[in-house]
């Protein structure tokens, strides 16, 4: 099962479009993608704002360092909620004097991760030409990426309330994929809470339909509701695309390949 989320997903897709452009679809029992959106058209003010000369200036930027700054990505997303995420925290901190008061995913959303230049250069060219709706517009390893050659079943999640990816272009991506049998399911709350939402919450609720509907809106009319977490019906669906049960190894690595080191890895030591 291959899972990833946010521009991860966007990774992932091409990666299975790639594994069947070359022979071995049946390397991926399940594709799940969360706050994935692989259609650019429907991804909200941040694709609405990117220009072509935005964009160059973002390039040359990371070039100049080789590398995105994790803060400068977390700043860009603060942005797209200014009220929520920049003059609350001005008011607040600056003019009334308070300290913040504890938010443990906004403390996990501070610590951040850098992109190397060519990622970001691969990423940001790819949306600006919105290169994955159409087959062979993007490619990887030499191949082209054709998403609708992606026959594995895959699960696709969005947040009601995200901001960064809205969840009609979540739904679009699942829309793109080429199985018949994908599931789309809508959860409460935005772009983090919407994943971290373990069983137990009782304002949780998900949505969800089969992914038949051309509109979004017709797919919500249509999508029945259900109290609780959408994490025991993910592990249905991954229940009935899995093999049987085995126990659990008593030891890390395997076939060769020995633990490089205890998670989430050195890469978090470096300066």
């Amino acid at each position: 099962h291959l899972l990833a989320t946010c521009s991860g997903g966007i990774l992932a897709a091409m990666t299975a479009a790639h594994l069947a452009e070359i022979g071995e679809a049946d390397r991926i029992a399940g594709l799940t993608l969360a706050v994935t959106v692989l259609d650019e058209t429907r991804a909200g003010f941040a694709a609405a704002a990117m220009s072509d000369r935005a964009a160059q200036a973002a390039i040359r930027r990371s070039a100049r360092k080789g590398f995105l700054d994790g803060r400068d990505m977390a700043e860009m997303f603060a942005w797209l909620r200014p009220t929520d995420l920049v003059w609350r925290y001005v008011v607040n901190n600056y003019v009334q004097g308070r300290q913040p008061a504890p938010f443990d995913v906004l403390f996990w959303n501070a610590d951040t991760t850098r992109m190397t230049a060519a990622l970001h250069h691969d990423l940001v060219l790819m949306g600006l030409r919105n290169a994955l709706v159409t087959p062979g517009g993007a490619s990887m390893l030499g191949n082209p990426v054709d998403l609708s050659k992606v026959t594995a079943d895959a699960y696709v999640i969005g947040g009601v309330a995200d901001h960064i990816s809205p969840w009609q272009a979540t739904y679009r991506s699942a829309r793109l994929l080429g199985s018949k049998d994908n599931r789309y399911v809508l959860s409460t709350s935005g772009h983090i809470a919407a994943l971290v939402n373990p069983p137990g919450n009782p304002k949780a609720s998900y949505r969800t339909a089969p992914v038949d509907a051309e509109d979004p809106q017709e797919w919500l009319d249509s999508a029945q509701t259900f109290t609780d977490s959408w994490w025991p019906d993910y592990v249905r669906w991954l229940a009935e695309r899995s093999g049987p049960d085995v126990e659990a190894p008593k030891t890390l690595g395997g076939q060769g390949l020995p633990p490089l080191g205890p998670a989430p890895g050195s890469y978090v030591l470096e300066k």
